[in-house]
């Protein structure tokens, strides 16, 4: 099989919708979670959040995107851009703030796409009517990425995630009914979660319609409570092969309408005591789409279990 076809890649997904090559953005804004204030944090979250490749929260929003739109632009040949504001929990703002902060993105030029990182318990429909008046005063789409990880809420309570996973379908239902683009992202391989853990979330991030999806395995960053149990011995990473397997099961499942954003994380070697097998992400890629390849494996294979599989045994009858 033609190894263009075995998972339906973002770069396809965003050829597909702005007829241009567009490039992400990363925004830090000065914010933090309500699970790090409220609670003790999620126990893999480094101290900066996910923010690692952004520039400093210090600087505007319109300083963090020119500089680097600048810089993408003279090395890829962009023309067109998305502003991914991506660190912490960023509708964890009062409401005029966030606007704020979208007002100056979509005033700097090329930016087509305002991308939203947050939790599912801090979704809420005053916020959902500012985005939808927005993006139709400023003709900027919209995107909310959530974090779920897992849909087992078993691991979300041990990982301290802070939401089950009711409020993630009840995040996705309100999102969706807007219209909006909606990305879940997903940990494969937490201490706990099972391949049928691994199935299930898949399942349900086809179910809930969602355009897009970040794959990440996981990394162990220093600083954190998972950081400790790796350094005590009490927590060992899956194998490179099991995660392989967590993640082609994960594909067959998924819808072959959603578009998948990484196979991998990324995260730069001095902030992590563990990253991806001590491999680099490119040639993780090149070898596990080779074992996806072998086994016949793509996306989409098992996606048959919507709109009353059982009843297939009445066909024609």
């Amino acid at each position: 099989m033609d190894r263009n076809y075995l998972y339906y890649k973002y770069s396809d997904y965003l050829k597909k919708h702005y007829s241009a090559k567009v490039y992400k953005l990363p925004v830090n804004l000065p914010l933090s979670c309500p699970n790090r204030i409220h609670g003790q944090g999620c126990s893999f979250c480094a101290e900066s959040g996910t923010g690692f490749e952004a520039m400093s929260s210090e600087k505007s929003v319109t300083e963090q995107l020119i500089k680097t739109r600048e810089y993408i632009r003279r090395r890829y040949k962009v023309q067109k851009f998305i502003a991914y504001f991506q660190n912490y929990t960023n509708t964890y703002l009062p409401l005029t703030r966030l606007q704020a902060y979208m007002e100056e993105a979509a005033e700097v030029s090329d930016v087509v796409e305002i991308a939203i990182s947050t939790r599912p318990d801090c979704i809420r429909e005053d916020y959902l009517d500012m985005m939808e008046e927005f993006s139709k005063v400023h003709g900027v789409v919209i995107t909310i990425e959530l974090g779920l990880q897992t849909a087992n809420y078993h691991t979300l309570k041990e990982i301290r995630r802070g939401h089950g996973l009711a409020e993630y379908l009840d995040a996705c239902l309100r999102i969706r009914r807007r219209g909006f683009c909606l990305c879940t992202h997903v940990i494969l391989n937490l201490p706990g979660d099972t391949l049928d853990d691994v199935i299930e979330t898949g399942k349900i991030v086809s179910i809930m319609d969602n355009q897009l999806v970040k794959i990440h395995s996981l990394y162990i960053a220093r600083g954190t409570e998972m950081g400790r149990l790796y350094e005590s011995g009490q927590f060992v990473p899956g194998s490179k092969e099991d995660y392989f397997m967590r993640l082609q099961n994960f594909l067959e499942y998924l819808s072959p309408d959603i578009a998948v954003e990484r196979l991998f994380s990324r995260i730069p070697e001095e902030d992590a005591l563990f990253s991806n097998w001590q491999t680099s992400w490119w040639k993780l890629q090149d070898e596990f789409l080779a074992y996806m390849e072998s086994s016949n494996g793509f996306q989409g294979k098992r996606y048959d279990y919507r709109n009353g599989p059982a009843l297939k045994f009445f066909n024609n009858r």
